[in-house]
């Protein structure tokens, strides 16, 4: 198995820009579809960008042109670069890695990290 730890989170005005760190260790990164997810309190998780094992990427409608998610092999780690941030973007955003890139796409990974705080103020 492969364990996630994200990092990165932050406060940061609107407009602002945070690069959040997804480190892997048990496994190389680039065996897996790798995903972002972020959950709003009172709100259920949603999909924020993949990349699968062959860089194929997918971006949520409300990220793109704004965040950009990629992978270090050689660091064993995978970015999201959030720019032109929003207040609506606040959420505690999770790391995760799956065997199938169609259910990682919609919100199934098969290990999970534990999150990193994202807050943006207006």
């Amino acid at each position: 198995q492969v364990q996630l730890v994200e990092s990165g989170g932050g406060l940061v005005q609107s407009g602002g820009s945070l690069r959040l760190s997804c480190a892997a260790s048990g496994r190389s990164v680039s065996s897996y579809n790798m995903g972002w997810f972020r959950q709003a309190p009172g709100k259920e998780r949603e999909f924020v960008a993949s990349i699968s094992v062959t860089n194929a990427k997918d971006y949520a409608d409300f990220v793109k042109g704004r965040f950009t998610i990629s992978r270090d092999n050689a660091k064993n780690t995978v970015y999201l670069q959030m720019d032109s941030l929003k207040p609506e973007d606040t959420a505690v955003y999770y790391c995760a890695a799956g065997e199938s890139v169609r259910l990682l796409n919609r919100n199934y990974g098969d290990y999970w990290g534990k999150g990193t705080l994202v807050t943006v103020s207006i």
